[in-house]
């Protein structure tokens, strides 16, 4: 099936690589017009067919800057986020506050900024809106050992998300989170290096990182990706405030 968000303009973060660059591009190919950001704008050479700009999401100014120069869109996904490790003794003030606003509040922010737009599309055109939030198997749904910040910021993108559905449930504006397990990516590339250094290889904390999942695998960015895109068409269009877990059977 093609064409599944034809007309339809995107938003997505963190697009340079990762989940949020599968999710770009799963757009794309669909028939989405996608605006592609990143803090690093270099990360998102390559990206076919999408106007890429460079954004801090962490920034309100930026944010705002930003949404202003794209105007109404259709669809947001909010991909931008950070795994910090360790556990509550690991976790400083700076560590904690780090992590609510790249993670969290930084969903405020573009939530905030986009969504007035969002209303004033729907309501143009007849049709609905689809905010999609990145949070995480690691959340309120299942405990993770040195996860303890991560966690409860991701526990919390839940809440948020659940709070968006209710507020614009009649509205036709839609918020819904998707709740990865384990995916291979280059953010999970840099975290088994770090393991690998502890547990005497790169190999073996890879060995470690796949020991845990029920499939005997990792996921995908592309299956993150196809989710994704679920969420953002009209197929979805009854569905609001959920938590789509999408773990290989890690939280069962």
């Amino acid at each position: 099936m093609a064409g599944r968000l034809k007309g339809k303009i995107a938003v997505v973060t963190a697009a340079g690589q990762g989940i949020g660059r599968a999710i770009a591009e799963a757009f794309v190919s669909e028939g989405a017009i996608v605006w592609a950001s990143d803090i690093n704008r270099d990360a998102l050479n390559g990206l076919k067919r999408t106007k890429k700009r460079k954004l801090d999401v962490r920034s309100s100014r930026a944010v705002a800057t930003f949404a202003e120069k794209v105007g109404p869109i259709d669809i947001l996904a909010n991909v931008a986020g950070y795994v910090h490790h360790g556990t509550v003794l690991d976790c400083s003030e700076a560590d904690w506050d780090f992590s609510f606003d790249l993670n969290v509040k930084s969903m405020h922010r573009m939530i905030s900024a986009f969504l007035p737009g969002m209303l004033e599309r729907a309501t143009a055109a007849g049709t609905g809106g689809s905010i999609i939030n990145m949070s995480s198997a690691a959340s309120s749904l299942k405990g993770a050992p040195n996860r303890y910040v991560y966690g409860a910021t991701k526990a919390a993108v839940l809440g948020l998300t659940k709070a968006v559905a209710a507020d614009f449930i009649q509205t036709g504006i839609r918020c819904n989170a998707i709740c990865p397990g384990t995916i291979r990516s280059p953010s999970l590339e840099e975290r088994i290096a770090e393991l690998g250094k502890e547990v005497g290889g790169a190999d073996k904390a890879f060995d470690l990182f796949v020991s845990r999942q029920p499939m005997g695998r990792l996921g995908t960015p592309e299956e993150i990706a196809a989710l994704a895109v679920y969420l953002a068409s009209d197929e979805s269009a009854f569905t609001t405030g959920t938590a789509n877990l999408i773990d290989g059977g890690w939280t069962l």
